[in-house]
């Protein structure tokens, strides 16, 4: 088990990360000839039936039966919300899905009762989803008759969707992370706050995907979607990044902005003056494609190494994490994610473990790639030791002390 969904069926019957499944329904799942889809196939199944498994948790060392009642699992947006400082507060956002407006305002209100007066909404790496709840989000920032964003196509009218409600959060302080894996909805958001001069975009620019699409279905039971139109952010921006050069070349646009040096230097970004757009309190945007950001935070490699690209590719820190919590649980918890979060560093005894399992794995050290990526391995191990802890929320806690755009927003706050 390497991590427990809070809220779904595993949770409530007790199950940890660390622990050890065995057996289910009597029959042994263990061992190197057991497939991803056997597992599956012994574990799922209708919901309200019941599924029993025989568990090894290592520590304490004990083995147990536990009855799982089957049932839906919960898949949240809001990864993580908590405070910064005594003012700021932040909130993940990993995609916009039908739960995700009401998810946003419900941690927005935990905030607030916190003390916020100032929020970090990080979208980095989301990829968009529901329109609906992108728009629904920028209206809690936007007073009422604000543009958030249109459509147009070539056959179809204009469609406006502008802010009608008052929200909670027009008067908030506003930042928002982005990078080049935040799509569709994702730019839909940050294009209707960077417009209305609502708040600052920090990260890198956008992966531009702003296309409108409709299903159609065939009487056969197939079907197959119709682009109809694109978005626009309210100064008139395409979001969409553009087909001129081909098929090929779009899909192959983050490794041509990587060669050419985007993601580690905005002096290498060239926008001509027939994609300058002006916001209404007289900022310069850009179109062309994605969102540009107000702030410009490089792509951070120095720390990268093969030698680390592998320690991920095998889940190596996962795995490092998931045994270390399982033997120090009871301590971490009781001491808590605060205390964690300031105390607890990753010694050199530490490391050596991640690099036995490294090798158990087949992965071979290193000596100059791992003494490069030390830093950045230190940090991973910290944050995967608390997400064994305590999920999502407490990775990003300890994650972010560290991050560039975190502190980047924090000073433009």
């Amino acid at each position: 088990v390497m991590a427990v969904v809070p809220g779904g069926p595993s949770e409530h019957s007790g199950l940890l990360p660390g622990d050890r499944i065995f057996k289910a329904n009597d029959t042994v799942i263990a061992g190197k000839n057991i497939s991803d889809k056997k597992i599956r196939t012994m574990l799922r199944g209708p919901e309200g039936t019941k599924v029993r498994i025989s568990v090894r948790r290592p520590f304490p060392a004990k083995d147990f039966v536990v009855e799982i009642t089957r049932g839906s699992v919960p898949i949240y947006s809001v990864e993580a919300k908590y405070m910064l400082d005594s003012e700021t507060g932040y909130i993940r956002l990993s995609r916009f899905a039908e739960t995700s407006y009401r998810e946003f305002t419900e941690a927005a209100d935990s905030l607030l009762a916190k003390g916020m007066k100032k929020m970090v909404l990080d979208l980095r790496g989301n990829g968009g989803g529901y329109m609906d709840a992108a728009t629904d989000i920028a209206d809690e920032f936007l007073p009422e008759g604000k543009l958030i964003v249109y459509t147009k196509g070539r056959t179809d009218g204009e469609h406006r969707v502008v802010a009608t409600r008052k929200g909670k959060l027009e008067k908030m302080p506003l930042a928002i992370l982005v990078d080049e894996n935040s799509a569709s909805a994702s730019e839909i958001l940050a294009g209707a706050i960077q417009d209305n001069d609502r708040g600052v975009i920090i990260g890198r620019r956008t992966f531009g995907k702003g296309l409108v699409q409709e299903e159609k279905h065939l009487t056969d039971g197939s079907g197959f979607r119709l682009t109809i139109a694109r978005y626009y952010t309210p100064t008139g921006r395409c979001i969409q990044k553009p087909y001129d050069k081909g098929l090929e070349n779009y899909e192959s646009d983050e490794e041509h902005r990587y060669k050419h040096g985007e993601l580690l230097n905005k002096d290498s970004i060239k926008f001509p003056d027939s994609l300058k757009y002006k916001t209404p309190g007289g900022k310069t945007v850009y179109g062309g494609g994605g969102i540009m950001p107000d702030i410009f935070i490089p792509l951070d490699t120095a720390g990268g190494s093969d030698y680390l690209s592998a320690l991920f590719g095998h889940d190596i820190f996962s795995l490092w994490a998931m045994n270390f919590a399982s033997h120090n649980r009871d301590a971490l918890v009781k001491n808590g994610r605060e205390d964690f979060r300031r105390n607890f560093s990753v010694s050199d005894e530490m490391v050596n473990g991640l690099e036995l399992i490294a090798a158990q794995n087949g992965i071979k050290k290193n000596d100059a790639q791992e003494k490069r990526s030390d830093a950045l391995i230190r940090r991973y191990l910290k944050a995967a030791v608390a997400r064994s802890i305590w999920g999502d929320e407490g990775y990003y806690l300890c994650w972010n002390d560290e991050d560039a755009a975190i502190a980047a927003a924090m000073k433009s706050l």
